[in-house]
């Protein structure tokens, strides 16, 4: 689609999007694109299942499936996510306003010059003072927290930096519930003696990320040389700003019978299909090792420290203190898989983070519609 054809086509969803009548417009839901739906996805067919709550979701992704939901009390529109999301964002006129997107009012997407309550909801289980710049909560008024350690950090970066308390809900990570359900659904099964081993190499993103970094290749060298069956997963950030070195990977291998690359992180086959994932500082290892009780074997990288006065908040962030329980450290990037027989991942404890999403999380939207509306 021409560009400015997109632009026009942008600019009329906006004007559908403020003409329609304000009881249409109470609780809005944005999604940069399809990979953030699996993180709304259950929310919002809750509120719509259990309400006649009107539902908006607006996303900057065209191949967002969330804009192809149907449902009579529910409404898509699709923006960019320059310049006409963000005039749209500063201006929007609603109740409710529920992202997954970080540094809210940091950068370009601002708050809403009227009156708007802005949730947020997770889409990792990492801790919010390490990854995440300094202040990347502040201007929201409610977290939707994945799990006691996200309630414990809130409130020690409030104290530490003398902040108004938000509202924090109980609410837990429907990704994480969402494997946990598929993988009841597809029961393991044996494998043939003499199938390669799969691994699963998943990382973050950003400068010293393993794909980044130039690691993932000589890790894919020495799992193909190996003999395993290799599946690489890049970031949807690191497809966006470090094309060239998954390009550089899929020259090298792109038609070895042993690997293969997967782009889309909504999907889960791979997740499901893998023995073992290799990780750095991603998000993604805590999904696997929760959901799927699998072990990782974890890039030798430096740490993804986004907030450098991330120590003034005197708690070990989560994705540090779980790694020796979940997985082992490939010292020097040198691969030693014999090492995760040695990992009892089985006995995870479930006490890191909070059932029932879903329904926790609809229950709170109507509770905060409710008093605003009183």
């Amino acid at each position: 689609m021409p560009k400015l054809f997109k632009f026009f086509s942008h600019i009329k969803n906006i004007i559908e999007f403020t003409q329609l009548p304000r009881e249409q417009r109470r609780l809005v839901f944005y999604s940069e694109g399809k990979n953030y739906w699996v993180h709304l996805e259950g929310l919002i067919k809750e509120v719509l299942a259990t309400s006649n709550i009107p539902v908006c979701y607006i996303s900057s992704g065209e191949d967002d499936p969330g804009l192809f939901l149907e449902h009579q009390n529910y409404r898509t529109f699709n923006i960019d996510e320059g310049f006409v999301r963000n005039w749209l964002f500063e201006n929007i006129e609603t109740d409710v306003m529920v992202m997954t997107m970080p540094d809210l009012h940091q950068f370009q997407v601002k708050r809403s010059k009227h009156k708007v309550h802005y949730v947020y909801t997770q889409h990792s289980l990492v801790s919010f003072h390490m990854v995440y710049r300094k202040g990347a909560f502040d201007h929201y008024d409610t977290i939707f927290c994945a799990g006691p350690h996200h309630i414990k950090e809130m409130r020690a970066i409030e104290a530490e930096y003398n902040l108004p308390p938000k509202n924090l809900v109980e609410h837990g990570y429907a990704r994480l519930d969402a494997i946990i359900e598929v993988a009841k659904r597809r029961p393991r099964k044996e494998k043939p003696e003499n199938t390669p081993k799969h691994a699963l190499i998943a990382p973050s993103w950003g400068p010293d990320g393993t794909i980044e970094s130039g690691v993932a290749e000589k890790i894919v060298d020495q799992l193909i040389d190996q003999g395993y069956k290799v599946t690489l997963r890049p970031h949807p950030q690191t497809v966006k700003f470090a094309n060239k070195k998954i390009d550089a990977i899929l020259k090298k291998y792109g038609n070895h019978m042993l690997f293969s690359c997967e782009t889309n992180v909504a999907g889960q086959d791979s997740l499901h299909d893998s023995d073992f994932m290799i990780s750095d500082w991603s998000g993604a290892a805590l999904d696997y090792a929760f959901g799927l009780k699998r072990p990782v074997l974890f890039v030798d990288v430096p740490k993804k420290i986004n907030n450098p006065e991330y120590k003034k908040i005197c708690i070990e962030p989560f994705e540090i203190s779980i790694r020796h329980k979940i997985g082992v450290i490939a010292i020097d990037n040198n691969l030693n898989i014999e090492l995760l027989k040695l990992v009892n991942i089985s006995s995870l404890e479930e006490k890191h983070y909070f059932k029932n999403p879903n329904k926790r999380g609809a229950k709170a939207l109507k509770i905060i519609l409710g008093k605003i509306h009183d």
